[in-house]
């Protein structure tokens, strides 16, 4: 058995790569380096209404805080890039939601890991975005990858298409050395965002961002955004598709992040018939589950009003009854984009 921090390094990298990961960099537990930029962030309010970015800052900056006696924060990368096709014709999801929940793919990968690390007598905490870690800020400085202009972590090989997770240990590990940042002159991902939510350099108005408003937004999308989400149902990946490192993006391994043609295989407008129960069987252990069924139906409504034509009237028609406000109030919305003139007669009840 390895003791050393170097051995002991190298065998963890070697199990996480056994167990599907794609990367395992690691940084000196401290003080995160991009907390001032965090908090400045906060300041302007672009968090828009996730409250919960506020709450414990000071755990967010310092992993010491949140374990004890950590020496060391491990970095890791899952590749999930499904394929370089759309999930369907007419509507378009985010590539990391096309079928399983990725917290359900790695945290058991996550507690191997912290089981191994165990072993060899580290105290750990392991996180999947479930919490306070500033883990782009800990990816760059344990040399995984930079944070782009949009705020998206890119590395070299994988592109923009892979997930992030951390484990923070009391083991001390020697750390890699930081990222450089290789995005030069190019700014293609600030052009692409259809809302101009990139309004600086790695500066990112949530409250602009499509996929906040169809993912982490429960309220009334505003006017002024109904549009430019186009036939997005859930999610945006136009700054991540734009990046120019994803020439490099290699098809992912793991099966369960591929496809659900249970959800291809239906069009736009069947998605209004389903009921709660439907719904949630339809996303069973994927991450459009957790928006629940009023903002999934609410966002369907508005990529119907987007691009929807005289056979999709009967179903809104219907979705403007629904006892949920949120749905039918859109799908009144959408009905008036497609027959802008024409009266809309609801069924009778």
């Amino acid at each position: 058995m390895a003791h050393d921090p170097a051995s002991l390094k190298q065998a963890l990298c070697a199990q996480a790569l056994g167990l599907g990961f794609a990367l395992c960099r690691v940084a000196s537990a401290g003080l995160a380096e991009h907390r001032q930029s965090y908090r400045d962030w906060l300041a302007e309010g672009f968090h828009g209404d996730m409250a919960w970015m506020q709450r414990n800052a000071e755990r967010r900056e310092d992993p010491r805080v949140v374990q004890p006696g950590a020496q060391s924060v491990v970095v890791l990368a899952f590749n999930y890039y499904p394929s370089p096709e759309e999930f369907h014709p007419q509507y378009r999801i985010a590539r990391y939601a096309w079928n399983q929940d990725y917290h359900d793919i790695l945290e058991p990968k996550l507690k191997a890991l912290e089981q191994w690390l165990s072993a060899h007598g580290g105290e750990q905490r392991r996180y999947v975005d479930t919490g306070p870690v500033l883990e782009r800020s800990w990816a760059s400085q344990a040399g995984l990858g930079w944070g782009g202009k949009s705020t998206v972590q890119i590395h070299p090989k994988l592109g923009t298409w892979f997930f992030l997770s951390e484990i923070l240990t009391t083991l001390d590990l020697p750390p890699d050395e930081p990222a450089r940042d290789h995005c030069g002159k190019c700014r293609r991902c600030m052009d692409a965002c259809p809302t101009g939510a990139i309004v600086a350099e790695r500066r990112l108005d949530a409250r602009r961002c499509l996929s906040y408003l169809s993912i982490e937004y429960r309220g009334s999308i505003p006017l002024e955004f109904r549009r430019a989400m186009g036939n997005r149902i859930y999610g945006c990946d136009d700054c991540l598709t734009a990046c120019p490192w994803n020439r490099f993006a290699q098809q992912t391994q793991e099966a369960s992040l591929l496809a659900r043609e249970s959800v291809t295989g239906m069009a736009l407008r069947d998605f209004l018939s389903l009921d709660d129960q439907a719904f949630r069987r339809l996303f069973a252990g994927s991450p459009i589950k957790r928006i629940k069924r009023p903002a999934f139906l609410r966002n369907v409504c508005v990529a119907l009003g987007n691009c929807g034509g005289p056979e999709d009237l009967p179903a809104l028609q219907l979705a403007a009854m629904d006892p949920d406000p949120l749905i039918a109030e859109h799908a009144q919305w959408a009905l008036q984009q497609i027959q802008p003139h024409a009266p809309h007669r609801l069924p009778e009840a």
